[in-house]
């Protein structure tokens, strides 16, 4: 067997230090207070419980309580988040298509309570200490879009077929249903040519898209609207390049309802003259002089509940009802221009819901506002022709440059 190993001998070798070693303020190398230090700069952060997400739309009939008390929410917490959302939005104007989105804990607690209305405006609810609301509205982006629509039968079709918005019938309709007659005149095969703008979010459309140029083409003769992208709602209609008339609609984008003429009255059931046209838009928007002229009244008309009247010669009258508001600085006697807001669309007197009644008055005589061209000679008087031809000219380039593009080679396929 071999010999193991021998035990290591004790060897003593003396080590001398240097004095600044023993000094009195030498630094304490000691690693107890350095962890100690290191522990004390950083701060405890507190761990997010995780958060379980429940989201669903508005259903036809169903109320924001009882989606609340669907998605785990107490009474009381209920109560409180309806407070905070009527604060910021009105309640009766929620309806099916509307959303829902509650965050909670895994304890049930709620942490956020989401409401997404038109438009992409979302209302958030906050639970902490305080509660918190905040209304978080979308920047959209505004994309131009151009089209062209065969026509056989209707513009409606035509349009509805071509994938382009059809409600864009109803405003071509209000701007030359009093100068073309559409079922005499158009033989078919017509070509539509539009040019529109559309306010985006991501792929989402916001909004209703607006019209800002249409070309037509029938018995020879070349139609072409030009619609201001400056909020005014005035538009121009041209004929073989020249201008026609200006026309500003009482209520921008919004859906013709009713037409003028005999109908079945939706209150009292009975069949009666309707002695003006309704527009069918959200309570609030606002209302636009259609024509120059003079205010010559505002007030309490019994079922047309607060009317504003306008003057506009001496023999032409425009009457504009049901309004919910009228702005505080329109007086009777005041001039207004075509395109100027003169009331806020309501459902004040005899209505079934929010709504215009916009009539035309010649010698004290209803007529049918979409054929009477007494308003269209009053605002053809303040037109200025060069402007109204440069603007032409700007729109059709712009409709030739987007029917070349891809945006508008792809127009039916998105929307």
């Amino acid at each position: 067997m071999p010999q193991g190993p021998e035990a290591p001998q004790n060897v003593d070798i003396p080590v001398t230090l240097p004095a600044a070693a023993w000094a009195d303020d030498a630094p304490d190398l000691s690693p107890l207070p350095l962890l100690q230090a290191a522990f004390a700069d950083r701060p405890v952060q507190a761990i997010e419980p995780p958060l379980s997400t429940w989201s669903r739309d508005i259903a036809p009939g169903e109320t924001l309580d009882f989606l609340l008390s669907e998605a785990g929410l107490a009474a009381p917490d209920r109560a409180e988040v309806a407070l905070a959302l009527g604060a910021e939005y009105d309640l009766r104007r929620l309806r099916p298509g509307h959303s829902v989105t509650v965050a909670s804990t895994v304890d049930g607690s709620p942490r956020t309570v989401s409401l997404a209305v038109e438009d992409g405006v979302r209302i958030e609810v906050v639970f902490g200490e305080q509660m918190s609301t905040q209304v978080v509205a979308p920047d959209p982006e505004i994309v131009t879009l151009a089209g062209e629509a065969m026509i056989d039968s209707s513009i409606f079709a035509a349009l509805d077929e071509a994938g382009i918005p059809a409600r864009f019938s109803v405003d071509l309709a209000q701007m030359l249903g009093g100068t073309v007659d559409f079922r005499r005149e158009m033989a078919g095969g017509e070509t539509l040519r539009l040019l529109w703008r559309e306010a985006r979010v991501g792929e989402d459309r916001i909004g209703q898209p607006e019209l800002a140029f249409a070309a037509l083409e029938i018995g020879g003769s070349l139609y072409e609207i030009v619609w201001p992208d400056d909020g005014s709602g005035q538009a121009t209609i041209y004929v073989d390049g020249e201008v026609l008339r200006v026309f500003a609609q009482p209520v921008e984008g919004a859906r013709l309802s009713s037409v003028f003429g005999r109908r079945t009255h939706p209150v009292f059931g009975n069949v009666r003259m309707h002695t003006g046209v309704d527009f069918a838009a959200a309570r609030g928007t606002p209302v636009q002089a259609t024509a120059p002229g003079r205010v010559n009244f505002i007030g309490w008309r019994g079922g047309y509940g607060r009317v504003v009247e306008i003057l506009h010669g001496s023999d032409t009258m425009t009457r504009y009802a049901h309004l919910s508001a009228v702005p505080e600085d329109l007086a009777q006697g005041q001039r207004v221009a075509a395109g100027d807001v003169i009331g806020r669309v309501g459902a004040t007197g005899t209505a079934t819901g929010p709504n215009l009644h916009y009539e035309v008055l010649v010698d004290g005589r209803p007529t049918d506002p979409l054929s009477d061209d007494r308003l269209a000679e009053a605002a053809e008087s303040d037109a200025d022709d060069t402007a109204a031809l440069s603007r032409l000219a700007e729109a059709r380039a712009l409709l030739n440059e987007n029917l070349g593009s891809e945006i508008a080679k792809t127009t039916t396929e998105r929307l």
